[in-house]
């Protein structure tokens, strides 16, 4: 049954971002604001489908914890779930900083593109993080609040990479707080596997940690210790045979 529910709201991803794409060429002549709520609505499109179609329902922790204010999002980073629930369902325009060959990828892609996100030109080397720097805190301007995963890469379960500075530089050299993100969507859409298992997510929102008088590795080593210790709250089986 897992199987066929997976190839089914694979199908379900496959018939809809098609039309979608073509949809967000069409209306790239609209401001922004339009443009983003537009081209989010696959977004929450397929978090639905995901929940009716492969049982994955979710929950949020902590939303009052999200200010109303410019912000910096680090996120734990398991699986393509959050990516998708991230801007569908935060108060604020998100902006990703991803790397600019994203953009290329079809269909998804193409709509990427048209969102003036943070892409990332790697092949410009160490300038390429004051290209992030300059855009995030335009971003941050217009109201938006970038998102990054200080991992880098998806983590399984029970497991934690190495939390990179980019993200926590970004937050210093700007001046905003920063929102620490835990889930456990991996639980659910396991890294790099066709199977989606049906389950709860738990997203959960920790208090936004200051970054006025901080250098780059104390804000990160506090976005590090809140994501970790409440993934141990989340799932602590994960963690109970390494402790």
């Amino acid at each position: 049954m897992t199987a066929f529910r997976s190839a089914a709201y694979l199908l379900f991803l496959i018939i809809t971002v098609i039309p979608y794409a073509f949809a967000c060429l069409l209306w790239a002549p609209l401001p922004l604001k339009l443009r983003y709520r537009l081209t989010i609505g696959w977004a929450r499109l397929a978090i639905w489908g995901a929940r009716v179609i492969t049982g994955i329902r979710w929950q949020i922790k902590g939303e009052e914890n999200l200010p109303d204010a410019p912000a910096i999002v680090l996120s734990k980073h398991q699986s393509a779930w959050e990516t998708l629930f991230m801007p569908a369902y935060l108060p604020r325009e998100v902006c990703f900083v991803y790397k600019k060959e994203l953009n290329r990828i079809p269909f998804f892609g193409w709509g990427l593109a048209l969102l003036r996100m943070i892409p990332i030109d790697r092949s410009k080397g160490k300038d390429a993080f004051e290209q992030v720097v300059r855009l995030g805190q335009k971003r941050l301007n217009e109201g938006r609040w970038p998102l990054l995963f200080p991992e880098g890469t998806r983590v399984p379960p029970g497991k934690e990479g190495r939390y990179k500075m980019g993200g926590a530089l970004l937050a210093t050299r700007t001046g905003v707080v920063v929102v620490p993100i835990a889930h456990n969507a991996g639980e659910c859409w396991p890294k790099k596997s066709f199977l989606k298992r049906p389950g709860l997510v738990t997203v959960s929102i920790g208090p936004p940690i200051e970054t006025a008088g901080k250098d780059a590795e104390e804000v990160n080593r506090q976005v590090r210790d809140w994501i970790e210790n409440e993934m141990r709250q989340l799932n602590p089986e994960r963690y109970a045979a390494r402790e």
